[in-house]
């Protein structure tokens, strides 16, 4: 399998975690003799994972199950059925069916291989750890207190935070808590923002892209640009994409029609390869 993609789109890689000390953290562009533009080093500041098939073993029974509970088709996206619902009181009743199914599931969470080898590297290297998933809290908290006491994770976004992967909000959030901000460009129209700064009134009309907003030259925007977003789905890569952060795929066999997608840049088959990868800026 081919760790790397020829879908990056990134012009840079992160610094090697053995050698952080002179590298920094957003290196001007250079070019060779031929005017080509040389890939440079940036600072790691941070990697969000999601949870489910990717900090524990996948538990996928989970959706067809919630789906007959809300009868709804398995083309359908949950999150959205659920919040499309008329009334609050039908979206309370809908979401406590999904929350009983994945409360019994948590019970069965099987940790990753190699997630302990991963956390305790990257706690060794103070590498900011933060969670992104549509799962609700308590499963999430169930996971870092049987397998990862005493490793932190902050911020923890679950589905109480909307709108859900694949929009980037859930990264870019998490982007602006550890200070990750920059002044946007000129030519910036359309770029994502943390959206609780934004308001309706900025959503671009005729944008396919919801998480799109119309910002100004010099305004403060998130900055997801030096993280890395780790995860086994399309929402994940998806959101990870749009946020700007890489993005690395936990490859598995329901998802191996990810490998080749525009929005993956690197595959693993374990959580610990990720360890070789960071030691030596590989990404």
């Amino acid at each position: 399998m081919k760790r790397f993609l020829s879908t990056m789109t990134h012009n840079w890689k992160f610094a090697p975690l053995n050698n952080t000390s002179s590298s920094p953290k957003h290196p001007p562009p250079t070019t060779n003799g031929h005017g080509q533009t040389q890939t440079q080093t940036r600072k790691l500041e941070g990697i969000v994972f999601d949870v489910d098939g990717t900090l524990c073993e996948p538990q996928t029974y989970m959706f067809s199950e919630m789906r007959s509970a809300l009868g709804i088709a398995k083309s359908q996206d949950i999150l959205e059925h659920v919040y499309s619902l008329p009334t609050l009181e039908a979206q309370d009743s809908a979401m406590e069916l999904i929350r009983s199914i994945e409360s019994t599931a948590m019970a069965e969470q099987v940790a990753q291989p190699g997630l302990v080898q991963l956390m305790s590297y990257l706690d060794a290297r103070n590498i900011r750890k933060g969670i992104c998933t549509r799962n609700f809290d308590a499963p999430v908290n169930n996971l870092l207190t049987k397998f990862l006491t005493g490793s932190i994770f902050h911020p923890i976004v679950t589905r109480d935070f909307r709108p859900p992967k694949p929009d980037p909000a859930g990264i870019l959030h998490i982007a602006r808590s550890w200070g990750l901000v920059r002044n946007a460009g000129a030519s910036e129209v359309g770029l994502p923002t943390d959206p609780t700064t934004t308001t309706e009134c900025q959503r671009q009309e005729g944008n396919d892209d919801d998480d799109l907003v119309q910002t100004h030259t010099g305004e403060e925007v998130a900055d997801a640009s030096s993280l890395i977003m780790v995860g086994d789905s399309i929402d994940d890569m998806t959101a990870g994409r749009r946020a700007g952060a890489k993005t690395v795929l936990l490859v598995n066999d329901v998802n191996q029609h990810l490998v080749d997608h525009e929005h993956t840049d690197l595959v693993i088959s374990r959580l610990d390869e990720l360890i070789e990868i960071l030691e030596n800026g590989l990404l």
